[in-house]
């Protein structure tokens, strides 16, 4: 009975530490947000953007993929250097912010060059909160637990999109494709707004003292 109570509380993220549990908090709704548009991305291309097609959609992927590909180890190297986790929150909550609020660029834009433009900064913005993001996870994750502290995350936040698509899908049938967008921003922000709380836990001083405290 205590290993199943156990189990259930992990779920709940009640065995988590705070910052950990914020993290994985705001990946959940921030990746629902994600989830929400996913599906019908393609679609809303080919409707809404002036010769969107396949290879529009293609490319605007490939465009993202690529710049935070290659964003990705600059940013990295640039917050393992800088003293203290400060630089580490601020890259991680200003990038998710950015990120949250790009769908709304969608509503506006017209040709295959504004969607990929749009989709050059959702890359660098994800290439600045995403090694961020995994530095804090990884210095404060619990000891003896980061087996299944990573397979909650990743356990919950794929529950959430794996939703998040469905609902995004009939959203969009029902209600229409802006409506969704508004919707996409609106959740991204929430989830990014539940980074906020890491403030008060944010470590000041040097990274590699915090491996060895």
């Amino acid at each position: 009975m205590m290993k199943q109570t156990t189990f259930i509380r992990e779920y709940f993220l009640l065995n988590m530490n705070p910052i950990v549990r914020s993290l994985v908090l705001s990946d959940i709704i921030w990746r629902s947000s994600v989830g929400f548009l996913a599906p019908i991305f393609a679609l809303f291309i080919a409707d809404f953007i002036e010769g969107g097609n396949a290879e529009v959609v293609g490319v605007s992927i490939t465009i993202y993929l690529f710049t935070k590909s290659i964003f990705q180890i600059p940013f990295a190297t640039l917050i393992d250097r800088i003293r203290g986790e400060a630089d580490d929150f601020w890259f991680m909550f200003i990038g998710s912010l950015i990120g949250a609020l790009l769908p709304l660029c969608y509503l506006f834009i017209r040709t295959p060059m504004e969607l990929y433009i749009t989709q050059f900064v959702y890359g660098i913005a994800a290439a600045a909160s995403f090694p961020s993001f995994m530095a804090l996870f990884t210095r404060h994750i619990d000891k003896n637990k980061e087996g299944s502290d990573w397979g909650i995350y990743f356990t919950l936040t794929d529950f959430s999109a794996a939703i998040a698509a469905t609902v995004g899908g009939i959203t969009a049938v029902h209600l229409g494709y802006r409506p969704l967008i508004v919707i996409v921003t609106a959740v991204g922000v929430l989830g990014t707004c539940f980074l906020l709380p890491i403030r008060s836990f944010i470590q000041t001083k040097k990274k590699d003292q915090i491996h060895q405290s």
